[in-house]
């Protein structure tokens, strides 16, 4: 008898961006809010991380808010949770804002906003088919 494999490629529709805070993850959500004209509010779960047997490796801080008029999602979610990391190879980056529909916003534009918010130190945009722990920001 045949033997088939399924092979599901990762499809990663969102902009990523990445930045850098001394601010506690309440505290960077309501900048970005202030500076970014967002609504980000925190979800009733963390954002769970697990293993392949299901068991839970880490829970981060996690908003979110869907804007109406621009039919766009905000993620907004800490990468640091005691010891693990959500996305490990950028184990600098303190928190992931993530726009969910890539293309639809102009990146350098939000980039350039973004660094300009007070609170972030430094901001990056990333290509989420350039990291290799990308599977982990799929929901």
């Amino acid at each position: 008898m045949a033997k088939f494999t399924l092979s599901i490629e990762d499809d990663f529709d969102f902009d990523l961006f990445g930045f850098c805070s001394h601010y506690t993850d309440y505290r960077a959500c309501w900048a970005i809010n202030e500076g970014l004209d967002l609504r980000l509010v925190k979800s009733d779960e963390s954002f769970m991380v697990s293993g392949k047997k299901g068991e839970i490796l880490s829970a981060h801080s996690f908003y979110e808010w869907f804007d109406k008029e621009n039919l766009l999602t905000y993620y907004l979610i800490k990468n640091k949770d005691g010891i693990h990391f959500l996305i490990p190879e950028l184990s600098q980056i303190d928190y992931f804002l993530i726009v969910k529909e890539s293309g639809v916003i102009a990146p350098t534009e939000f980039l350039a906003k973004l660094k300009q918010t007070p609170g972030v130190l430094t901001g990056f945009h990333f290509d989420p088919f350039e990291l290799k722990s990308a599977k982990h920001l799929i929901f």
